[in-house]
């Protein structure tokens, strides 16, 4: 009987093995996730931060270019002020605008001044297929003030419109 209690109470060397062996397995485990996580956000810091640095390089660029083009100002040109209807199908909607062209030099007012009527009907033209939707977000605005130039310019010889401001932006329900 005291041989059968010893036995008992001494484990078989096989059960030793595998309660020691999973623990080494779960601890192998564990470090193996850890180098796997802090490789995976190292590799994803690197990465990025790339990006982001290249984006600010990319912004800061822009900056200065801005600068360097409010450094050479044009020759300012007032257009006047226009009311058109606009296109909305819904309700009459009524856009005032006031617009004022920077131009590149004086011979490129002068050929404004001649060609005054054909530039204000390309504008009025243009404003008259626009709806209130697409004049109410700056990107709109933006957009309305690039198709001004690049009509002003095609009816321009030489082109010579560097900029278009707006002095006066009005949408009023009728």
């Amino acid at each position: 009987m005291a041989e059968e209690e010893k036995q008992e109470q001494v484990p078989a060397e096989g059960e030793e093995q595998k309660g020691g062996g999973g623990k080494k397995k779960l601890i192998l485990l564990i470090v193996l996730l850890l180098v796997l996580g802090g490789g995976g956000f190292a590799a994803y810091k690197f990465v990025f931060a790339k990006k982001q640095k290249v984006s600010q390089e990319k912004q800061a660029q822009k900056i200065i270019e801005e600068i360097k083009a409010t450094e050479n100002v044009g020759i300012m040109f007032d257009l006047g002020t226009f009311t058109v209807n606009l296109a909305d199908k819904d309700i009459e909607r009524y856009l005032r605008i006031s617009i004022i062209l920077e131009l590149k030099n004086q011979k490129v007012q002068q050929e404004v001044q001649k060609r005054l009527p054909e530039i204000k009907d390309a504008i009025i033209t243009l404003l008259l297929t626009k709806r209130s939707s697409d004049l109410k977000t700056p990107e709109g605005i933006e957009f309305l003030k690039e198709e001004i130039a690049k009509r002003v310019n095609a009816i321009l010889p030489l082109g010579g419109v560097k900029n278009v401001y707006f002095t006066d932006f009005i949408i009023q329900t009728g």
